[in-house]
């Protein structure tokens, strides 16, 4: 068995960020992850696509957000269980010991659930036989983004990281279209803004309101899409389908732990510490909601911190924790 101070689930920029605070503070951190490598979605899905909104980056690859994050944990030594997801919770009266779906035993004395790719599903477009296109042309996630070079691409979804794909890969692919249900993107301001002076110059196409209706090919291969744009229906002859509708978490097993989850998410008190109904077991990053919740990687840094304030009052009962500063 596996003791530690602080028992995270989900190694992600928000559970890699949780070592270096509760190390600050002296605590030790063990990190379960179904994956097998930290970063998570930064790691999985797009370790190419840039990041602008981290202090002092004006711009990152995601990639390279993990790298710099892995350096700055390392002098707290934290231990790992890749490859494995979190299965059973057992609550004992100084902790919680989590036994993995390949047998790891780990016990801690706070558990910290930070999402983790693994406790997310793509949501995928509700298409007859689509899967069998999967790795064929139709792509959830973009790893690698060189293999849209000189490529036709369709981009389909409205939020954020379908933006800010059809950005980086207009600049390398042949052409990219982008599609919405509705005629309002759900993004950052300033991706809109630049969508639409790409879409005025000719660079990209930009077609709403308008859905995904099949997707066509031969030997299960895509060669094009039909689409519904204002009461019609269109054929694009395209290379990839890239449907980026956001991820859908499994929240079985956490409502199987006896945890508070309102829809997709995770309850905890954000006035306090990111704790959840049950003590000892706090939530942080895009896997928990609260009035006021944003959804930025900047959010989970700061929850990081304040919950691992509060752990070090479990973990070291009785003694005063002093707010010490990283800087002279």
């Amino acid at each position: 068995m596996i003791k530690t101070d602080i028992l995270i689930i989900g190694a992600g920029p928000t559970g890699l960020f949780t070592v270096f605070e509760a190390g600050l503070l002296g605590m030790k951190c063990h990190i379960i992850d179904s994956l097998g490598q930290p970063g998570g979605q930064c790691s999985e899905i797009y370790p190419k696509k840039p990041i602008y909104d981290i202090p002092a980056h004006p711009e990152i690859l995601a990639g390279d957000l993990i790298i710099k994050l892995l350096d700055q944990i390392k002098p707290f030594n934290p231990s790992y269980t890749f490859g494995e997801t979190a299965d059973k919770l057992e609550k004992l009266s100084d902790g919680f010991i989590i036994t993995t779906d390949k047998g790891s035993v780990v016990k801690g004395k706070v558990l910290v659930i930070a999402g983790g790719l693994g406790n997310f599903e793509p949501r995928k477009p509700r298409i007859e036989n689509i899967s069998k296109f999967e790795d064929n042309g139709l792509q959830y996630k973009i790893v690698n983004k060189e293999i849209f070079n000189n490529k036709n691409v369709v981009i389909s979804g409205g939020g954020d990281s379908a933006l800010d794909w059809t950005l980086e890969l207009s600049k390398i692919a042949k052409k990219v279209t982008l599609i919405h249900r509705r005629n309002e993107f759900r993004g950052a301001v300033e991706s809109v803004n630049k969508i639409q002076s790409l879409k005025d110059k000719g660079i990209i196409d930009v077609l709403t309101p308008a859905t995904l209706v099949t997707i066509n090919g031969e030997k299960n291969v895509v060669e094009s899409i039909e689409i519904n744009h204002n009461s019609s229906n269109l054929k694009i002859d395209t290379d990839y389908i890239i449907p980026l509708y956001g991820l859908v978490p499994k929240m079985e097993i956490f409502k199987n732990w006896g945890l508070d989850v309102d829809k997709n998410a995770l309850v905890v008190d954000n006035s306090k510490d990111y704790s959840t109904n049950i003590k000892g077991i706090y939530a942080i990053g895009d896997i928990n909601t609260y009035p006021g919740k944003l959804k930025l990687i900047l959010s989970g840094f700061h929850e990081a911190a304040v919950m691992c304030h509060s752990a070090y009052g479990i973990i070291n009962p009785g003694k005063k924790n002093v707010l010490k500063y990283t800087t002279v």
